[in-house]
C-alpha cells in the first residue's frame, strides 16, 4: 500500500492509513500525514469492472473540477479546497497509477472536518437541492460532448427496456410465472417511460452535465451542518437534468426504503419532494421551459428505470445486484413499483409543487 502511496505527489510525509467502509464500488482509504494538522489524503482503487474506461473516467473529474474551482475563483469565494475535490497527480503527471496487477488507483486531497447523512429530512432535502442545483447551474456551459459516458446509456430507459426484454425472453432463473404481473405493468408504461430520448432526438429536450447519483450521502457538510462539497464524481457524465432530479426523488422522497421489507407505508413524501424543488429551483438559471415541464416526470421516470433494473436482475438470477435473500431483489422491484405507483398519484400535486416553486 505504501508504494501504491509513494506513486503520487503528495506534499507531506505519510502516516497511518485507516480503511474506509464506504460505497460499493470502489475501495477508499484515508492516508493521514505523520506531523498532525498538515494535508491528508484520500485513496482509491477504482473499480476498473465497473469503469472500463479509467482514463476518460479521470479525465472527466479533472474538467469538472477545474471548471468548478474556476468559477469559485471567479465569484470570490473562500476556502476553495473544501469547496471542490482536488486530484493528486502521480509523480509522472497522470490522473491515476495502475499497479503491477493490474489495479487503477486515484488520489484527492482528503477534506477534513466534514460528515455526511443518511438519512433525509426536509431541512436537508432544501440544503440537497440548493447544492445540487448549483453544482449543475456551474457546469451548464460545458457541452456534453466534452465528456464520455462513464458507464454508457446509464439512464437510457430505452437501452433499459432493452436489456429487460432479453431477461424476460431468457427467463434464466425460471421466475418469470411469478412476476408476469409486474412485467406485465412495465410494459404498459414502457412508451410513456421513453419519451425523454424521443424529445432529445427531436432536438427538443438538451443534455446536458449531471452528477447522475444525487443520494444525501453525497454531499459533505462542514462543522456547522452547512453543504460544503459535493462528491463521489464517477458517474458525472452527459444526461437529463429530470434523471438528475428525479434520482434523488427515488431514493430520498420516499416513506419507506428501496428495500423495506414493510411495503405498507412506501410512497411518495411530498414534504421532502417539496423542500428538495424549492432549493433546486432557487439555485438553478438556466433550465428551458421543456426541462421544467418534465422534473416531475423524472421523479415518476427514475422509479420506473429502478423497477425495470431490480426486476430484470432477479429474472437473470441475482448477477448484478448484491442480495440478502432469494427474493431481495423481488422485494426491491415490488417496493419501486409501490413508489412509483404513488407517484402517479400524486402526479398532478407533484407537477404543482415544481410549478409553484418556480415563481
Amino acid at each position: 500500500m505504501r508504494n501504491i502511496i509513494a506513486q503520487f505527489a503528495t506534499r507531506n510525509e505519510i502516516g497511518d492509513i485507516r480503511p474506509l467502509k464506504i460505497g460499493h464500488i470502489n475501495d477508499s482509504f484515508i492516508v493521514e500525514s505523520k506531523i498532525k494538522g498538515d494535508e491528508s489524503y484520500f485513496l482509491q482503487k477504482i473499480n476498473h469492472h465497473i469503469f472500463k474506461n479509467i482514463e476518460g473516467l479521470q479525465k472527466n473529474i479533472q474538467i469538472v473540477t477545474d471548471h468548478i474551482r474556476a468559477k469559485l475563483i471567479e465569484a470570490g469565494e473562500l476556502n476553495n479546497e473544501r469547496k471542490v475535490l482536488q486530484l493528486v497527480k502521480t509523480n509522472d503527471g497522470k490522473l491515476f497509477y495502475k499497479d503491477i496487477d493490474g489495479g487503477f488507483w486515484r488520489m484527492y486531497v482528503n477534506i477534513e472536518n466534514t460528515h455526511s447523512y443518511e438519512k433525509i429530512t426536509p431541512e436537508l432535502a432544501f440544503k440537497a437541492g440548493e447544492s445540487f442545483g448549483n453544482f449543475q447551474c456551474m457546469l451548464a456551459d460545458i457541452s456534453h460532448n466534452e465528456l464520455i459516458e462513464t458507464l454508457p446509456n446509464f439512464h437510457n430507459m430505452e437501452f433499459r427496456l432493452e436489456q429487460f426484454r432479453e431477461a424476460v425472453r431468457a427467463n434464466i432463473a425460471s421466475r418469470l410465472t411469478k412476476s408476469q404481473w409486474l412485467v406485465d405493468e412495465i410494459e404498459k408504461r414502457a412508451d410513456e417511460m421513453c419519451q425523454p430520448e424521443r424529445l432529445f432526438r427531436d432536438g427538443l429536450l438538451p443534455k446536458r452535465i449531471n452528477h447522475c447519483d444525487t443520494k444525501i450521502n453525497n454531499l459533505l457538510f462542514d462543522e456547522n451542518d452547512d453543504p460544503i462539497c459535493i462528491v463521489d464524481l464517477d458517474t458525472v457524465m452527459p444526461g437529463f437534468v429530470l434523471s438528475d432530479f428525479g434520482d434523488f426523488m427515488r431514493t430520498a422522497a420516499n416513506n419507506r426504503a428501496e428495500d423495506d421489507i414493510d411495503l405498507s407505508k412506501t410512497g411518495v413524501n411530498l414534504e421532502i419532494f417539496e423542500a428538495y424543488t424549492r432549493g433546486y429551483l432557487k439555485k438553478v438559471t438556466f433550465l428551458s421551459q421543456i426541462e421544467i415541464d418534465n422534473l416531475a416526470f423524472g421523479a415518476k421516470l427514475l422509479s420506473y428505470m429502478q423497477t425495470v433494473r431490480f426486476l430484470g436482475d432477479y429474472l437473470n438470477g441475482d448477477t448484478y445486484y448484491k442480495i440478502q435473500s432469494p427474493d431481495h431483489n423481488w422485494q426491491r422491484s415490488l417496493s419501486q413499483f409501490l413508489l412509483l405507483q404513488s407517484q402517479e398519484e400524486n402526479y398532478e400535486i407533484m407537477k404543482q409543487i415544481v410549478l409553484d416553486c418556480c415563481k
